[in-house]
């Protein structure tokens, strides 16, 4: 097992939101999430994208995309080869916490977009963009976040730590949360590749968000909705004005960030995400139920 790093983001692991904010400064917006923390949001620099999570006064995880950021033992943008010939990737994780055993089991497309590295008593999960094959991005995690979140095919004996189940406000936050980094993530990753970043549009926005709504009620995973019809019916139908459009649909991802990577590695949303035609994103969440809009709206 490798040591924990002894330079750069992982060492927020731990320590307080005095000491974050010594650090980082005050966050651009604060975030809430399923899993008890809070996101603390640093999207000022997309070369210096952050999501720190803290729980309790404590750090348990963050989230880094920007390219500048230190991620040791790793680099973004760093080649694949690079980190499996480095870094000892294990198809299990075994975790002792509190009288409980836990085991997670990785399978081959685990390994491939989403390995993770156990550094010390902490974990490297890592986004990995298969197209490209570098590192995308590096979520850090204590042995209970990674527990609560379960990313992987858990067997476990003793107790799971139980899930809270969010009140509807609840869930109006964690979804306007998410809502607001599927947004930013896509743009940092946007201009990571030279192409524009997109403007928010409400009215496409409210159509993806109708649209999350509708496949979480009909539990019915599709781009085609039986009662409201396809993307260009209910764009029409909101009065969005628009010359082009594509939509990205995803369901059960463990929030925001975890939802774009998984774009970002499937080819067709892949280029709806890449599109250098599009200027326009609204994004719409409803529980575990994710949509985003893209359109090309005309020159003025």
């Amino acid at each position: 097992m490798a040591e924990r790093p002894k330079e750069g983001l992982a060492l927020l692991i731990g320590k307080n939101t005095a000491h974050v904010k010594k650090e980082l400064g005050p966050p651009q917006r604060i975030d809430e999430t399923l899993y008890g923390y809070k996101w603390y949001v640093y999207n000022q620099d997309n070369k210096r994208y952050l999501q720190v999570g803290v729980e309790k006064n404590r750090v348990v995880t963050l989230f880094a995309l920007g390219e500048k950021l230190d991620v040791a033992p790793f680099e973004i943008g760093q080649p694949v080869e690079e980190i499996f010939n480095t870094q000892y990737i294990d198809t299990n994780i075994n975790i002792d916490l509190n009288g409980n055993s836990y085991r997670f089991e990785l399978n081959d497309t685990d390994l491939n977009l989403s390995p993770i590295v156990q550094l010390g008593n902490i974990y490297a999960q890592l986004y990995i963009d298969k197209f490209k094959g570098v590192l995308s991005s590096v979520r850090f995690l204590d042995a209970e976040t990674l527990i609560k979140q379960r990313p992987y095919e858990l067997v476990y004996s003793g107790q799971l730590i139980e899930e809270t189940v969010p009140s509807t406000e609840q869930w109006q936050l964690i979804e306007d949360g998410a809502e607001r980094e599927i947004f930013d993530i896509t743009n940092v990753l946007r201009i990571r590749y030279q192409l524009n970043p997109l403007v928010w549009d409400q009215g496409t926005a409210d159509t993806a968000y109708m649209h999350s709504k509708d496949m979480a009620e009909n539990n019915d995973f599709s781009h085609t909705s039986k009662k409201f019809g396809s993307l260009t019916d209910r764009l029409n139908k909101a009065k969005v004005v628009y010359q082009a459009a594509g939509e990205n649909i995803a369901a059960k991802y463990t929030d925001g960030p975890a939802v774009v990577e998984g774009w970002l590695n499937s080819k067709s949303h892949r280029e709806s995400l890449l599109n250098k035609d599009y200027t326009h994103l609204g994004v719409g969440v409803f529980q575990e139920y994710y949509t985003q809009n893209f359109i090309q709206k005309s020159e003025q």
